[in-house]
């Protein structure tokens, strides 16, 4: 090496600082990849992608090949820079080479290449993997000794391998969040909405008890009169308590029994489909699955004792994801009126998380269902007309009740 001229002394240094660049652009755009990115590329057959992809499954042996050469050419790169600088100036330059080279090696093999790589790093670990591929492949018995080397280290220290690939569902509703250049508004509102499906329970989009529609299947006058009044396809058929439902009938059924002149309560019951029940804290994710499977569209909701809570309908579950899209947006309205002033005057029996919907607010619903559970749950006690409280960023003030409950309530925001 001391016989080399100046020029290829040179020359070899220039090289090797130009592979030093390559392996630390090489080791972090391996590091930055978008896996799930490089995973879809697999799969539409792209070469370089199932060979980065081959590359990242034996990690250690990956890390282990960059590092080796870097090391290597970077030693290699100190000892020709020593050789120069004696060549050229003697041996009171070593100190002067050694601090030149170091800060070269910063900015030209270190700082510039993995910057460049963490901000493009399919352009770098692409093409580089098939030169990374043949370099583990000629050291392989050397990278072996130092992966075994390394894990024996990492044992020692009690460290164990852990998946990268795995996403909670809050790290996958960052990834649906930082993606929204990507995609449209709607399409993210609904990814976000399927992900948080695993969290809302049945008990929280259920129709509660009390406002059920049901009639005693026993008694021939009431099912008569609710079949003339009923706004709603269906009817919940109970005998004797509102708590033994036996099951639901479809007025499409009674409507053919109408046509057919055959209307009484025999061929009624011929039409009675057996109740679904459902256990209260049943989430959404797994109530959609069981509504698919068993075929249903709606269930009662029961608690431990097996005493109803309410009904849950696979609209709701639905609208859970993509938003309101049926008539009971009118509802809705109703329910949550917005004044002039910029305020709302608001029905308490209204669901917390529609109203968090509706006014784009973050109420807590953990234990209380409804506005007017939440409120009762701060008072403590029964509240009085003309009573105001704060709940979050929320003035509420109650406007009317009656012995039974609140009957209204004025709601503002504030900033």
């Amino acid at each position: 090496m001391e016989s080399l001229s100046t020029f290829w002394l040179s020359f070899i240094l220039f090289i090797l600082i130009i592979a030093s660049a390559f392996f630390s652009a090489s080791e972090t755009s391996m590091m930055a990849l978008n896996r799930y990115r490089l995973k879809a590329l697999s799969a539409k057959n792209n070469a370089q992608a199932k060979r980065v992809e081959k590359l990242l499954n034996k990690i250690d042996y990956l890390i282990g090949g960059i590092l080796l050469g870097n090391n290597f050419v970077n030693i290699l790169a100190a000892s020709i820079a020593t050789l120069l600088s004696l060549k050229l100036f003697g041996e009171g330059s070593v100190i002067v080479a050694s601090l030149v080279l170091t800060l070269v090696i910063l900015v030209f093999a270190e700082n510039t290449p993995k910057t460049f790589a963490a901000k493009n790093p399919e352009k770098i670990a692409l093409p580089a993997s098939w030169i990374l591929e043949i370099l583990i492949k000629i050291f392989k018995p050397l990278i072996y000794l130092i992966s075994i080397i390394s894990k024996f280290i990492l044992k020692l220290l009690g460290l164990k391998n852990v998946s990268k690939d795995i996403l909670n569902s809050e790290e996958l509703r960052m990834a649906v969040k930082d993606s929204k250049s990507q995609m449209s508004k709607n399409y993210q509102s609904m990814l976000l909405n399927i992900i948080d499906l695993e969290k809302v329970k049945v008990e929280d989009i259920m129709i509660p008890h009390h406002e059920l529609v049901s009639a005693d299947a026993n008694d021939d006058e009431e099912l008569f009169e609710q079949f003339k009044r009923i706004q709603h396809n269906r009817l919940l058929l109970f005998e004797g308590s509102e708590n033994n439902i036996i099951g639901t009938i479809h007025m499409r059924d009674i409507l053919n029994i109408y046509a057919k002149e055959e209307i009484n309560l025999s061929k009624i019951k011929e039409c009675i489909r057996e109740p679904y029940f459902i256990p209260e804290g049943t989430s959404l994710s797994q109530q959609l699955e069981h509504f698919k499977k068993q075929k249903r569209r709606l269930g009662i909701v029961v608690d431990e004792y097996g005493e109803v809570k309410g009904m849950v309908v696979l609209d709701d579950i639905l609208e859970e994801i993509v938003g309101q899209f049926t008539s009971s947006q009118g509802e809705t309205i109703e329910e949550i009126q917005i004044q002039s002033d910029g305020s709302y005057l608001v029905d308490p029996r209204v669901s917390i998380r529609e109203i968090n919907t509706e006014l784009n607010v973050k109420l807590p619903f953990d234990s209380a269902k409804t506005l007017n559970g939440l409120i009762l749950e701060q008072l403590q006690s029964f509240p009085q007309h003309n009573l105001s409280l704060k709940i979050d960023s929320l003035i509420i003030e109650i406007i009317q009740v009656s012995k039974q409950g609140i009957k209204l309530v004025k709601i503002t925001k504030i900033n």
